[in-house]
C-alpha cells in the first residue's frame, strides 16, 4: 500500500545558529582490528613481539622457512633500545640448507614496497634474500638481496617491487642454499632478525591509500582519538623512533597496542585529512600532570621541555590541538578507572586545572552518561570548568526487550526508532545542563554513537550492522542532531575502520566481531576496501552544503513498535518520515534530509514557503531492494548514493520514496527573472 505525505518548509526562518561541520566526526580507536585494517602495514608481529605458536620458537604469525634438518629458531632480547624480540636463527652449513622465516600476507600490485630490516649476523653471512611468492602456485612476485655488512645490529631498508597483486603471498627473508658454505664451528651461520616491515608506497603516512582517500570524502570535519583503551594508554610510549616504542599490552581489547600509530601519526593524519583532531586523554589509570605535559607535546613552544621532546621527534611546529576529552565511559565497569560520579568530577577539576595551566585556550569535554545523577553530579562539580559533556548513544534491541526470536519487521521497526530514543537522551541531558546558570554554558559532543541491533555482544559472525536498515537508523540519528545543534555540536560515528561494530569504512573480510566470525581472508578478498551503507550517509550528510536549520512540518503515515518493555516516549505511532530541512548560509540552497523509515514507498509533496524555486532540483537517494542488504567483498557498491534531477512539478504532485531509504533533496533557488540574480 502506498502512503502519501506533505512536507513543509518555512524558508525564512533560517535558525540563528550554524550547523557545526564537527558533527559529522568521525573516531578511530586500537580496538580489535581497526589499526591492522586503517594502517597499510601487510605484516603482523614486526618486531617479534608476540609468543611462538608453532613448534618452533617463532614469533607469532611467523613460520619457520627451511630445509635443514638441524636449524635452530629461538626467540631473545631486541637490539638496543628496541622493544619487542629477536628472532635468532642458526643454520648449519653442512645441511646445504636455506633457512629464514616466512609469513602470510595479502600484497597489492603492481606496485613497489618500503622493506625495512634490522638484523645483525656472524661474519661469514654476506646475504639475505627477500622474496614474495604466491602461496599458490610458487611464483615469485618479486626479490631483492639484502648484504648483510655487519656482526652488529643496523638498519637495512630497500624497495621490494611487486608484479601483481595477490591476496595470498608470503614474504620470505632467507639466507638462500646457494649462499658460499663456511666451516661449522663457534658462532657460526648465525642471525638474528630485530625487526621486519613492508609499507606500500602508495600509503599516506602509514594510513592504507585506499583509506585515506575514502576517509577524506566523508568530509569528517573532526577524528577522534580516544576509545576503552585509552584509559591505560601512556602517550609517551606512542612518540619517538617507532622501534624504541615499547610493545604495550592492551588491557581494554587484548593483543598488542599499536605503537606504530601514535601522537604525531595520529595528527599527520588529521593534517592529510584536513580535520581537527580531538584527543581524549587517559584518566583512567594517568595523572593531571601527565595529561598537562600531553597538551604541552602537543601544543608548547620548542622552549618547553614537552614541546622541545615533539622537536627533537622531529616536528618542530606546534599542532595546535585544540579538543581535549576527560574520560571515556568513566561510569562502565569495563574501564580501567572507572568510579563514582562524584569521584570523576573531582578528577575532571584537576585535570582541567592542569591542561589549562599548559594551555589556557582548550575546549575540554567531559564524559557524560545517559543516566542524568550522573551527569547531576559531574556537572554540579565540574560544570564550571568544561565546555562540553559527551554522550555515547549505542542504541540495540535490548532496549526494546526483543532478541534474534523476534519477527524480521518487528526487529527492522525497532530500528527505525533508535532515534527517538537519541532524541529523548539529547533532551533529558539538555534539561539537566540548563538546570543551573553555572554550567549552562554547556554544550553536547556525542562522541561515540552507532546502531547494535543484536541482544547481546554474541553475533556468531553474522555482519547484520551493515545493512541498509542500520544507515537508515543512523541517518534518522543525525537528522535529530541536527535538530538539536544549537546544542550538539561534535558528533563521533564509531567506528571509522572495522573495530567493533565493523566500522564505517570495511577493509577486507572480517567480520565486526572477530572474534565470533570467521578468519581474516576466507573470501580471497582481503584486500577490497569498501564503504558501509552508513558510510553512505555519512558522506551525502557532510558533503551537503548546509549551515543553518529550517522549521519543517511533516504531516505521513506512522508506524508501532510492539515492544515488551516501556520507553520513555510513545511506540504507537511514530512518523514514516523522519525530515531536517536546512539551508546554506546565504539561503540559495534547501537540502532536506528525508528518511523513509517505513517498510512502504511513500509519495511526497514538498512544499516551500518563501522560497522562490528553481525548476529542477537535485536527488541523492540511498536504497536497496530489501532493509537487509549489505555491502561486502563480493558486492562492495551494492548499496552505494545514487543522483538524478527531479523536477519541482513532480515534488509538487508528489515523488515516490522507496522503503526503508535515505534522500537528500537539494533545491536551488531560481535565478533570472522572479528569483536571484
Amino acid at each position: 500500500m502506498k502512503k502519501n505525505a506533505t512536507i513543509s518548509i518555512d524558508c525564512s526562518r533560517p535558525s540563528k545558529h550554524t550547523v557545526n561541520p564537527y558533527l559529522f566526526g568521525h573516531f578511530v580507536e586500537d580496538i580489535r582490528d581497526h589499526m591492522d585494517a586503517m594502517l597499510a602495514f601487510p605484516l603482523k608481529d614486526m618486531d617479534f613481539e608476540s609468543e611462538a605458536e608453532e613448534k618452533h620458537a617463532v614469533s607469532g604469525r611467523w613460520r619457520a622457512y627451511t630445509n635443514g634438518k638441524n636449524t635452530q629458531y629461538a626467540l631473545e632480547a631486541p637490539a638496543r633500545r628496541h622493544s619487542g624480540r629477536a628472532q635468532r636463527i642458526r643454520l648449519l652449513s653442512d645441511d646445504e640448507a636455506y633457512a629464514g622465516i616466512a609469513q602470510k600476507a595479502a600484497l597489492k600490485g603492481p606496485i613497489a614496497y618500503a622493506f625495512k630490516l634490522v638484523a645483525r649476523a656472524s661474519v661469514e653471512l654476506r646475504y639475505l634474500l627477500v622474496e614474495a611468492v604466491d602461496r599458490h602456485t610458487e611464483a615469485s612476485l618479486g626479490s631483492v638481496r639484502i648484504d648483510l655488512v655487519s656482526h652488529d645490529w643496523r638498519e637495512y631498508e630497500a624497495l621490494l617491487p611487486i608484479s601483481r597483486a595477490c591476496a595470498d603471498a608470503e614474504l620470505r627473508v632467507y639466507v638462500p642454499a646457494s649462499h658460499p658454505r663456511w666451516i661449522d664451528h663457534v658462532s657460526t651461520g648465525m642471525l638474528w632478525i630485530d625487526h621486519v616491515s613492508l609499507l606500500p608506497e602508495d600509503s599516506v603516512g602509514i594510513v592504507k591509500r585506499e583509506v585515506a582517500e575514502m576517509t577524506r570524502d566523508l568530509n569528517a570535519g573532526m577524528m577522534r582519538l580516544a576509545g576503552n583503551y585509552i584509559s591505560a594508554y601512556h602517550w609517551e610510549q606512542g612518540v619517538g623512533p617507532a622501534l624504541e616504542r615499547p610493545v604495550m599490552y592492551n588491557e581494554a581489547w587484548g593483543g598488542w597496542t599499536n605503537k606504530y600509530f601514535g601522537t604525531d601519526e595520529f595528527i599527520g593524519f588529521c593534517k592529510a585529512l584536513g580535520v581537527e583532531p580531538l584527543i581524549c586523554v587517559n584518566d583512567g589509570s594517568g595523572t593531571p600532570e601527565e595529561a598537562a605535559q600531553w597538551v604541552e607535546y602537543c601544543n608548547g613552544g620548542n622552549d618547553t621541555p614537552m614541546g622541545a621532546l615533539r622537536a627533537a621527534n622531529g616536528y618542530p611546529e606546534p599542532y595546535g590541538v585544540r579538543y581535549w576529552e576527560i574520560g571515556n565511559e568513566v561510569w562502565g565497569q569495563w574501564q580501567v578507572g572507572t568510579c563514582t560520579a562524584e569521584r570523576f568530577g573531582e578528577r575532571c577539576v584537576a585535570f582541567a586545572q592542569a591542561m589549562k595551566a599548559a594551555d589556557p585556550s582548550l575546549s575540554l569535554l567531559a564524559c557524560g552518561h545517559t543516566d542524568q545523577d550522573w551527569n547531576r553530579s559531574v556537572l554540579d562539580i565540574a560544570g564550571e570548568h568544561i565546555d562540553y559533556l559527551t554522550l555515547h548513544l549505542y542504541h540495540g534491541y535490548g532496549r526494546f526487550g526483543m532478541n534474534r526470536e523476534t519477527p524480521a519487521e518487528e526487529r527492522y521497526k525497532a530500528m527505525a526508532a533508535f532515534s527517538e530514543w537519541t532524541r529523548a537522551d539529547i533532551g533529558r541531558t539538555a534539561a539537566q545542563i540548563a538546570a543551573n546558570p553555572k554550567h549552562g554554558h554547556i554544550k553536547l559532543a556525542i562522541t561515540e554513537y552507532n546502531t547494535m541491533y543484536y541482544p547481546n555482544t554474541i553475533r556468531k559472525g553474522l555482519p547484520e550492522e551493515h545493512t541498509l536498515g542500520a544507515a537508515v537508523a543512523n541517518a534518522a540519528n543525525l537528522n535529530e542532531m541536527l535538530r538539536a545543534s544549537d546544542l550538539v555540536q561534535i558528533g563521533s560515528f564509531s567506528d571509522l575502520v572495522n573495530g567493533w561494530l565493523g566500522g564505517c569504512i570495511r577493509v577486507g573480510d572480517y567480520y565486526a566481531d572477530q572474534y565470533c566470525g570467521k578468519e581474516a581472508g576466507w573470501s580471497g578478498l582481503p584486500l577490497t576496501v569498501y564503504g558501509t551503507p552508513t558510510y553512505e550517509v555519512m558522506k551525502l550528510y557532510a558533503g551537503s552544503d548546509i549551515s543553518r536549520m529550517l522549521p519543517v512540518d511533516t504531516v505521513c503515515g506512522s508506524f508501532s513498535v510492539q515492544s515488551p518493555k516501556p520507553a520513555p516516549f510513545a511506540l504507537d505511532a511514530l512518523p514514516d518520515l523522519d525530515v531536517a530541512a536546512c539551508a546554506n548560509e546565504n539561503g540559495t540552497v534547501i537540502t532536506v534530509f528525508i528518511v523513509n523509515r517505513s517498510l512502504e514507498e511513500v509519495r511526497v509533496e514538498v512544499r516551500l514557503d518563501d522560497f522562490a524555486a528553481s525548476d529542477t532540483t537535485a536527488l541523492h537517494e540511498i536504497t536497496g531492494d530489501s532493509a537487509d542488504a549489505i555491502n561486502s567483498v563480493f558486492e562492495p557498491a551494492k548499496i552505494a548514493c545514487a543522483s538524478r534531477v527531479v523536477s519541482a512539478a513532480e515534488w509538487r504532485s508528489g515523488y515516490p520514496l522507496r522503503p526503508s531509504s535515505v534522500y537528500a533533496l537539494e533545491i536551488a533557488v531560481r535565478t533570472g527573472k522572479g528569483g536571484a540574480e
